[in-house]
Parts: structure tokens; C-alpha cells; sequence
């Protein structure tokens, strides 16, 4: 696997872009159910998901009440189909393997934290962009 930073560019047909999002999801009624054989399991399907769409992963941590997720990813992925495709391979997958998840109504809630990070800060661009004109 090649070197990777999270603030260099990424290169994809006619685009470049750096876009990296910070998630964080739950599972329903924040129950402590993510430890363990569960947590190592979670983690190969997030990194097998992120493989297979060239997601990149700057940083991942799974707690037993929620998951942080920081990601490179490109132009062409939202925010919101990034979330459906793990939150729902990770269910299928967990919950077959794992019959104790089945207790919970469904493994995620529908919610989740997302954020946008960059190798500038907002105020720079705001200022960049303020200077065009002049």
C-alpha cells in the first residue's frame, strides 16, 4: 500500500480535491456493544469498505458506545452514502456473525456526526476568496 498523507492532494480523472470527513455514529440506544471480537470485526469490514471505494483512512477508533472515523475521500462520494454503505454492511455482517446484536432493534440509529477537515483552516479561504476581487 503506498504512503499516505492526509493533507496531500488526491488526483482522480478531471479533479483534485482534499476532502477528508470526520464521523461518528452509534449503535441504537448507545449500548456498549462494540468491544472485543465485535470491535476487531468492525474494523476489518470499515477497512475492507474503504479498500473497495479507495476510501483512505486518516484515522479510525472504535469505542464500546460509538466509532470516530476520519477519511480521505472522493469528489464523486457523499457524506451520506458513505454512512449508509458502512453502517449497512456492517449490520448484515455483524449481526449474522454475532447473535447477541440481534437483542437491539437495529445495530446503528439513523444518525450520525459529520464534519469537514482540510489543510486550511475556514477563515483562510474566507480571506482568499474576500481578495479576488481587488
Amino acid at each position: 500500500m503506498a504512503v499516505f498523507k492526509p493533507d496531500e492532494y488526491r488526483h482522480e480523472g478531471n479533479a483534485v480535491s482534499l476532502l477528508n470527513y470526520h464521523f461518528v455514529f452509534i449503535p441504537k440506544r448507545r449500548k456498549k456493544v462494540l468491544v472485543g471480537a465485535i470491535a476487531d470485526r468492525l474494523q476489518q469490514i470499515i477497512c475492507e469498505l474503504c479498500t473497495e471505494n479507495r476510501w483512505r483512512i486518516i484515522a479510525m477508533e472504535i469505542m464500546a458506545d460509538h466509532v470516530h472515523l476520519f477519511l480521505n475521500v472522493k469528489p464523486t462520494d457523499n457524506p451520506s452514502n458513505i454512512m449508509n454503505k458502512i453502517k449497512g454492511r456492517a449490520s448484515h455482517h455483524l449481526r449474522k456473525e454475532f447473535p447477541e446484536l440481534l437483542k437491539l432493534p437495529t445495530l446503528w440509529t439513523p444518525s450520525y456526526f459529520v464534519s469537514t477537515a482540510g489543510n486550511i483552516c475556514t477563515e483562510t479561504v474566507k480571506k482568499y476568496i474576500e481578495q479576488q476581487k481587488r
